[in-house]
């Protein structure tokens, strides 16, 4: 399954662009000089990609006491329903239930601190812009969590959301460099290509908690129960 999230981050950046590309394009590089601009930037990037690792293995943490209770089956089919729901339901019938509410003094504190660091021209500041801001809300973020947790390993649960992370890096940098000149008629469109991703992924994990026997996709029962042992060790 860690395949689903090189490939879920790939077409994630699409909505990166849009949501974290104006932060991106807001951090202080040096225009003048290309090597570096794009060694900032990669900085920046790589702070995001520690954020989105840290919270793996929270999730992964979860996700094995999931395991260790026999309920890993019951997880990966749960997480690929509410991927599939979420990819269904409109996005403004979900934004009216605030789901960081419970924490957001801490996202508040958050976004402080990310403010703070636009004010200094370090590769510190570079790096801490990018986790500060892997750290904020995020729809797809949270699709990419329900697919770590469901890794039932702290390990592989760290490693699905770097994968995520790594994923979103390519087209975002490009994308973001570029659309500081050109317009993008045909984002909208690519847009589109996100929910249909993320029910498949869904289906994936609803078909691995059903442990059909089916290789690389949905094994037995006991093999899913050796491989998660095996990850454990």
């Amino acid at each position: 399954m860690l395949y689903s999230a090189l490939l879920f981050g790939f077409i994630s950046s699409l909505h990166c662009v849009g949501m974290c590309g104006p932060i991106a394009m807001m951090i202080p590089v040096d225009n003048n000089n290309p090597m570096k601009k794009w060694l900032q930037i990669s900085t920046y990037q790589m702070g995001r990609v520690t954020a989105y690792t840290s919270l793996g293995v929270l999730f992964g943490f979860l996700g094995a006491g999931f395991f260790l209770a026999g309920l890993q089956q019951q997880l990966s089919i749960v997480v690929g329903v509410l991927m599939i729901v979420i990819a269904i339901v409109p996005e403004k019938k979900l934004a009216q239930y605030n789901f960081s509410k419970p924490i957001y003094k801490i996202i508040s504190r958050v976004k402080t601190q990310l403010g703070l660091q636009f004010k200094k021209k370090s590769y510190k500041s570079l790096f801490l812009i990018g986790l500060f801001n892997g750290y904020l809300p995020c729809g797809m973020v949270y699709v990419a969590l329900f697919g770590a947790m469901a890794m039932n390993n702290v390990f592989l649960g760290s490693l699905y959301m770097t994968l995520f992370g790594l994923g979103t890096i390519p087209l975002m940098m490009v994308l973001v460099n570029f659309l500081k000149t050109t317009q993008f008629s045909f984002y909208s469109q690519f847009q589109k290509v996100i929910p249909i991703l993320i029910i498949c992924i869904g289906i994936l994990f609803v078909l691995r908690g059903f442990g059909l026997n089916i290789p690389y996709i949905s094994p037995s029962v006991m093999n899913l129960h050796i491989q998660s042992e095996a990850n454990c060790h």
